[in-house]
């Protein structure tokens, strides 16, 4: 138990020096140094557990053999109805060490004088003699009176040895009657002892010392701490080097923070060949999260240089006609108005500067509403009947153009009426708007794939690629045309509020063809 004891106290120590260490340094908080003080402390939790398993297994082992041979010579002893005055005689005592000497299977002492090779008998009838009072190499046999001291025997004086046992053991009598030996000290020495009692109830004293059995113990507590505590180094070296390398995504994933942090958005996580499931999960989901926040950033950015622009382009539009309003107002109030024509134009003027800003307040607000994303009032529509309702509408308006229309038969679409009418009449308008009287324009329908394509083309003047990518911009007009500039943003909205897309195609001088795509989903069954 000292010994158990003794490794306990070196583990605890040996931990709480690596704990200072760490601490001391500040690299008890790194999640690195945390694993392997836990791998190390666990597997010095397992080597104490095995070494007091087995040194407490080596104990019992050893113990358990010392007290048979105690125990055997001793029935030996108490069985065999011999007294203390039998003793006194050689022959007799001589029959009783041979009888003990065959119980303890020590056949290696010297002679006594009856020739039975005993070294018990040699020690108790010649004190002087190598091994004088031993029982065994390391026994002691002692005879002791009623009050529990050490007589002699067959004429000899009992042995210092004799007489510290004697003096030891404070009920011999009751140690006679236990059934198993105990542990004593013995000039401070661990002894395991026992006692039986000769027919006359004088009682013998038996005892072993156990110093070799602990001198092992001790050997194999010190060899299994020491290749325990060569064990706890690898394991801090291996785990520590382990525990690095799986850690490297981590560090990669708080560079990559640490960069975005600081403004660069396109950083992302990058792979490692020996990266677990977990941390490659882990490395996934971020730089899924880095590219939606990048994605947001952007669109934020994006939609903030819009607003931007389209408060500076809308200011301009009204501008424009507030000023004509204005000025005309200030002729009317300084009198410069005299003449009826004349006051007859500027009331027209004002009028129609008027509905212009109407028209574009009105713009402005489609796109307000389009951009909140509102809930579409859907319902089958017959999209070709609205195409062939546009293309009346431009016949009514434009007489001398050349129409052809294509929408043969019932297409039923389920999407907002007023939306398909107002991107028909914006895509009709800007036809009017853009191109010479007489240029011819094609309106076609068609159902491709589950998909319906309504196309709108004319064979007018056409854009530049750099204005036909920047058409669908508001208050956009390439060569600053006529128009407010939103009727084609317009359409784009309304096109993708239904979940569809625009196209176009264009050059220089072969015309411009706009073509919506509605997806098959927003088709009627």
């Amino acid at each position: 138990m000292r010994l158990l004891a003794t490794g306990r106290k070196w583990g605890r120590a040996f931990v709480a020096g690596w704990c200072r260490s760490f601490h001391c340094n500040r690299g008890i908080h790194s999640l690195r140094v945390k694993l392997t003080l836990a791998n190390v402390m666990l597997l010095a939790i397992g080597i104490v557990v095995a070494t007091g398993a087995s040194v407490m297994g080596m104990r019992i082992y050893l113990l358990d053999s010392v007290d048979t041979q105690l125990m055997g010579t001793r029935d030996s002893i108490g069985g065999s109805r011999i007294t203390l005055d039998q003793i006194d005689s050689l022959t007799a005592f001589a029959a009783l060490t041979d009888r003990y000497r065959h119980t303890s299977g020590d056949g290696d002492g010297v002679n006594g004088p009856n020739g039975s090779g005993s070294s018990a008998g040699s020690g108790l009838l010649n004190p002087g003699s190598p091994g004088s009072g031993s029982l065994v190499s390391n026994g002691i046999f002692v005879v002791v009176g009623e009050k529990g001291q050490a007589m002699p025997v067959a004429g000899f004086e009992a042995t210092s040895d004799q007489r510290a046992l004697a003096a030891a053991v404070t009920d011999p009598a009751a140690l006679a009657r236990d059934g198993e030996p105990h542990d004593i000290q013995v000039r401070d020495a661990p002894y395991r002892v026992t006692a039986a009692r000769l027919a006359d109830g004088t009682t013998v004293l038996m005892a072993t010392s156990t110093d070799a059995l602990h001198d092992v113990l001790g050997k194999a507590v010190r060899l299994d701490l020491t290749v325990g505590t060569l064990l706890l180094a690898l394991l801090a070296v291996v785990t520590m080097f382990s525990v690095s390398r799986r850690m490297a995504p981590l560090e990669d994933m708080v560079e990559t923070s640490t960069a975005i942090a600081e403004g660069d958005l396109t950083r992302r996580v990058p792979s490692s060949r020996e990266a677990t499931l977990e941390v490659e999960q882990l490395r996934v989901a971020l730089n899924t999260m880095l590219h939606q926040v990048e994605s947001a950033y952007r669109t934020r950015e994006h939609s903030a240089a819009q607003l931007r622009r389209l408060v500076a382009d809308a200011s301009h539009e009204l501008r424009t006609p507030l000023s004509a309003i204005r000025g005309y107002l200030q002729l009317y109030d300084k009198g410069m108005l005299t003449d009826p024509g004349e006051r007859r134009r500027a009331w027209d003027r004002m009028n129609g500067e008027a509905d212009r800003m109407g028209r574009l307040v009105d713009e402005l607000l489609t796109l307000a509403r389009l951009d909140q994303q509102p809930e579409l009032r859907l319902r089958n529509v017959d999209l070709s009947r609205l195409v062939r309702d546009a293309a009346e509408d431009l016949r009514v308006q434009e007489p001398d153009r050349p129409i052809s229309v294509s929408a043969d038969g019932a297409i039923l679409v389920r999407a907002d009426e007023s939306g398909l009418r107002q991107v028909l009449g914006n895509l009709v308008g800007n036809v009017r708007t853009h191109t010479p009287a007489d240029v011819p324009v094609r309106l076609g329908l068609e159902r491709v794939d589950g998909v319906v394509r309504l196309c709108v083309a004319d064979q007018g003047p056409g854009l530049e690629p750099a204005d036909a990518a920047r058409m669908f911009d508001r208050f956009f007009r390439a060569g600053g045309g006529a128009g407010s500039g939103l009727g084609l943003a317009i359409v784009q909205g309304v096109v993708l509020a239904h979940g569809g897309e625009v196209s176009v195609r264009t050059s220089r001088g072969e015309g411009l063809a706009v073509t919506v795509t509605l997806p098959e989903r927003a088709a009627c069954p």
